[in-house]
């Protein structure tokens, strides 16, 4: 210090700490001089005293005027070192670093102006403190002064020139600094920041994209920043780096799709445009490089699929497209599992598009990889048949595919029908607003026979007789009114004469049994009518109530439709088809007169012809025994309906035990009576209990002999699921 006091004038010494700017100017320019002189001698020791003189005395006093004075003297003495003043940098550069956090903002700006200055003389030596001085200028350019601020500003520029053209800038070193403050919420760091990504990024020397899943993250955190400014400045940014992907060969795409994904689900919809188009981007260009996070980016793209937003909806059914269209090598890291995974989620997703695409994407994935996804299918089986409750029909087809898909094999046909008629038996509504849609698309995916036989295969042994009879109705409508089952039909009108029809009508009459009215239906479908005509006159009182008559009613109507035209058409030949006419009768018999489906077959009876009988057939008709043989029928021994010559006669059976099934039937009636009686008689019994508990000072009062004597009856009971016309 005794040297620099005796080569500094101490009058020099005076002004430097002057509260008046000028004579602080005037000392550092004599301070310039003095160091400039000793330079040019080999005295180091004395350079080195007025730095330390400077710094000691005036940098770290306590009065500002000292240390403004010391950073004016710190510039003025780099100065005067001119080409000497990179050996003093360990000196000169860590007081004045340490001015950017002083409390008074003129010694910051004086900082600010004197590390300018010092960068000026030094430039590429100046690298070495490049992460401090970052530091620090990223803290001054938030700084509560606009002075400092501009001041940092201008000392931003210089070290960004300096950098540019410096060869010992180590991009490694930058990197996690610029990653730690890249969530900074501060407006003007955040501008501060992305200069510099902007301007590192220009020098063709610093491969800026090779570290972007560094502060990629950071740069769309950007894009949702309230500042027009700021985002127009990120974007711009973006933009940029996915051009420069677009033209690199060798790209980390992995990394970057982990930050993409996230970003999708962004609030902010410029974010979540931005981020999805990047990864449409990436689709394209990366192809099979996402194999492994296929799973990943389907999470970003499905909820996309409903966005708010027009465009990107449209960005990202494109993406979605392009991902789907991808041939995955087989060897690749193709995560089956994880993809199914993400599509079950989404089956949930109260969007119907989200849906929807989830769906699609189960059906490629078992188009292509089927034996992957059936080793998984415990996964995904019940979240599928949830879906069939879907309200939109769109989606209910879609998963009906899936199924379809699924069920190939005999296998996963079983289950899949067991499953159906247990949702079925759960979900009552189900069946009521979506049986015939399920029940008809499964026909024409799966053959409809294949799935009738396997339907009433499992309802034979159903223990709930309720639904079994629900179900049998159910199926019994659809096979005779919809389209799609008209091979059926016409398939169970060959019964009496194919072999194929023949079983085809055993196989659903064992099932059919559960419903009076199915199995009448069934028959006169099959033209079986000599046992249609028997089964009507097998039903007795119980069998009668109301959704009997509902369900007969039905029948009536559809007797009118083009399904049972052929029916119509043989009334024309009474005298052949006599079982026909008397089975008709029989229904005539069972409606009551005011109704209009009375109405309507008793009109149908009245235009046929009369002179069709023969003259035997007419008198019996006339005395009221039209069918004497109806009371001697047992097996095959009375024949059916179009058996012209006793060579017909002999086989119009085709082998089928009419009396044995007729014995079926009955006994299944039988076990329905039962259940309606168990039914009732409990029910009775909850009534009374109840009745007793509320009041029970009044004494039980006999019913009227009319209640005593009527049988239980479940009119009042509306079966589940009822599927109406």
């Amino acid at each position: 210090m005794a040297d620099a006091l005796s080569v500094i004038p101490a009058a020099v010494l005076r002004n430097l700490s002057d509260k008046l700017y000028e004579k602080r100017k005037n000392a550092a320019l004599e301070v310039e001089g003095i160091v400039k002189q000793l330079s040019g001698t080999t005295d180091q020791d004395k350079i080195n005293a007025v730095i330390n003189l400077l710094i000691n005395e005036y940098t770290y006093s306590p009065q500002a005027n000292h240390r403004k004075g010391g950073l004016i003297g710190l510039a003025a003495a780099t100065v005067g070192l001119t080409s000497e003043a990179s050996q003093h940098l360990d000196q000169i550069v860590p007081p004045v670093l340490n001015s950017f956090g002083d409390q008074d903002s003129r010694v910051r700006y004086y900082a600010c102006e004197a590390l300018y200055n010092i960068a000026k003389v030094v430039r590429g030596d100046f690298i070495v403190f490049f992460n401090q001085i970052f530091d620090a200028l990223c803290k001054l350019s938030a700084d509560s002064d606009s002075n400092v601020q501009s001041a940092a500003h201008l000392l931003d520029r210089l070290v960004k020139d300096i950098v540019t053209e410096s060869d010992q800038f180590s991009i490694e070193e930058f990197i996690p600094l610029l990653r730690e403050r890249m969530n900074v919420l501060n407006p003007y760091v955040r501008q501060f920041l992305v200069g510099w990504i902007t301007v590192l990024d220009s020098v063709p020397d610093i491969d800026m994209l090779g570290f972007l899943p560094d502060f990629l993250d950071g740069l769309f955190n950007m894009l949702s920043d309230s500042s027009h400014e700021i985002r127009q400045q990120a974007d711009s940014a973006l933009s940029e780096f996915l051009q420069e992907i677009k033209n690199s060969p060798s790209v980390d795409y992995g990394r970057m799709a982990e930050i993409l994904v996230q970003r999708a689900a962004s609030p902010d919809e410029f974010t979540r445009l931005t981020a999805i188009t990047w990864i449409n981007e990436f689709v394209k260009l990366g192809g099979d490089q996402l194999v492994p996070h296929y799973a990943d980016i389907l999470v970003a793209i499905l909820p996309c699929i409903s966005d708010k937003e027009e465009k990107i909806r449209v960005v990202a059914r494109e993406t979605n497209e392009e991902l789907r269209g991808i041939q995955a090598d087989p060897a690749e890291e193709f995560d089956v599992g994880a993809i199914l995974s993400v599509a079950r989620r989404h089956l949930s997703s109260e969007w119907e598009a989200t849906r929807i695409e989830a769906l699609n994407w189960i059906s490629t994935l078992l188009s292509k990889r089927r034996a992957e996804v059936l080793s998984f299918l415990s996964d995904i089986f019940e979240t599928l048949l949830k879906a069939l409750s879907d309200h939109s029909d769109e989606v209910v087809l879609l998963v009906l595919e899936v199924h379809a898909r699924i069920a190939k094999d005999d296998k996963h046909f079983h289950q899949l029908i067991v499953y159906l008629v247990q949702n079925f038996r759960d979900d009552n509504s189900l069946l009521e607003k979506r049986g015939a849609l399920i029940i008809r698309r499964l026909c024409v995916l799966l053959d409809a026979e294949r799935v009738y036989r396997k339907l009433s295969t499992i309802l034979q042994g159903e223990s709930d007789l309720e639904f079994a009879c629900t179900m049998v109705q159910a199926l019994n409508l659809i096979l005779l009114t919809s389209s799609e089952l008209a091979n059926l039909r016409d398939l169970l009108k060959k019964s009496l004469f194919n072999d194929a029809g023949k079983n085809l009508f055993l196989s659903l009459y064992a099932s059919w049994c559960h419903s009076p009215m199915a199995i009448i239906s069934l028959c006169l479908l099959a033209q079986t009518y000599q046992h249609a005509s028997s089964v009507i006159q097998s039903l007795v009182e119980e069998d009668i109530n109301v959704k009997f008559l509902v369900q007969l009613d039905k029948l009536i109507h559809l007797l009118e439709t083009p399904t049972f035209a052929y029916l119509r058409l043989q009334l024309l030949e009474p005298g052949r088809y006599i079982w026909l006419l008397k089975a008709l009768y029989g229904l005539l018999m069972l409606l009551p007169q005011q109704c209009v489906a009375f109405k309507i077959l008793r009109t149908r009876l009245k235009t046929v012809p009369s002179y069709s009988f023969s003259g035997e057939q007419f008198k019996q008709l006339s005395s009221g025994n039209a069918f004497p043989e109806v009371n001697n029928f047992v097996g095959s021994q009375v024949s059916e309906d179009g058996a012209a010559t006793k060579e017909n006669q002999k086989n119009v059976h085709n082998g089928i035990n009419f009396a044995q099934w007729q014995q079926q039937f009955e006994k299944v009636q039988e076990q329905h009576r039962a259940h309606s009686k168990s039914e009732a008689l409990s029910r009775s019994n909850s009534t009374s209990s109840a009745k007793e508990i509320q009041r029970p000072e009044e004494p039980k009062r006999p019913l009227p002999a009319a209640d005593m004597n009527r049988p239980p009856s479940r009119s009042s009971r509306r079966g589940p699921g009822q599927l109406q016309i």
